[in-house]
């Protein structure tokens, strides 16, 4: 079965280039209607005008900082008040790769407002109508980030750690509704992000940087699929069956009244 089908309208965040920009031609390509939402209005208007003539659909760019509250308000009014819309994907991100020392109170407030806030209320705005129509697919972008942290990544890999445990939750809510949200955790993408982050792509071993198309295409195979949780690059799914095993495990294991026996509480 395909997740995704039938289809409608995709209002896709950080639009303007890398995963953003990709989902926007693989979706358009599947004959969805697309509204592009992305900071940098001259190319966001190139590429709704690129893919309104490539592929024949319906493309309005909207034009907004998801860091700043009205612009997030905007968005999220289309989300809510649009009938059209049958696909949400999050997709904007900041990163700023640094020690929490050395990092802005800037840089930290804009990496919460866009990957934690702006996520959770474009999900929020979406979701009411997504439920009642029975019908929906949100795409939340996390990052391996999300379970693993570097000592530069500390507030990024905060940030997306809420994603993950955030889209895990609501998948357990929407189960058995129609409403399918995926989590999509891609490890180091060849993206505009690098370079804004501080640490330039020419600094990572090429071996381990997927493009950008190749991470997409994935990613969509793994909804098609019916994956909750897809990890583009990992060859190995029985490594995230682990993973979330042992994390069920531990839950399990915390769930006793007591003291563990090593501290010696009497």
């Amino acid at each position: 079965m395909n997740a995704i089908a039938p289809k409608g309208t995709a209002l896709i965040t950080g639009a303007s280039s890398g995963l953003g920009a990709v989902y926007a031609d693989r979706l358009a390509r599947r004959g969805f209607d697309l509204v592009l939402v992305a900071r940098r209005v001259e190319r966001l208007d190139t590429l709704a005008t690129s893919l309104a003539e490539k592929y024949g659909v319906a493309v309005r760019a909207i034009a907004a900082d998801l860091s700043a509250p009205a612009d997030l308000q905007r968005v999220a009014e289309e989300l809510s008040s649009n009938p059209s819309i049958t696909m949400l994907v999050n997709n904007a991100g900041v990163s700023t790769l640094a020690p929490v020392a050395a990092t802005s109170g800037a840089d930290i407030a804009a990496m919460d407002a866009v990957n934690v806030l702006a996520l959770t209320t474009l999900t929020y705005a979406a979701l009411p109508a997504f439920l009642q129509r029975e019908r929906g697919t949100i795409v939340n972008i996390g990052s391996v980030l999300s379970f693993h942290v570097l000592p530069t990544s500390t507030v990024y890999s905060g940030t997306k750690g809420y994603v993950m445990n955030f889209t895990r939750g609501l998948q357990q809510e929407v189960a058995g509704t129609g409403v399918t949200v995926q989590l999509v955790l891609p490890a180091s993408t060849a993206t505009e992000i690098w370079e804004l982050s501080g640490v330039p792509l020419t600094q990572l071993d090429p071996a381990t940087v997927m493009r950008a198309e190749d991470c997409v295409d994935a990613a969509l195979a793994g909804l098609d699929q019916g994956e909750l949780v897809t990890l583009p690059s990992v060859e190995e799914q029985a490594l995230w069956e682990q993973f979330d095993a042992a994390r069920l495990a531990l839950f399990a294991g915390a769930m006793r009244g007591k003291p563990a026996s090593r501290y010696g509480v009497k």
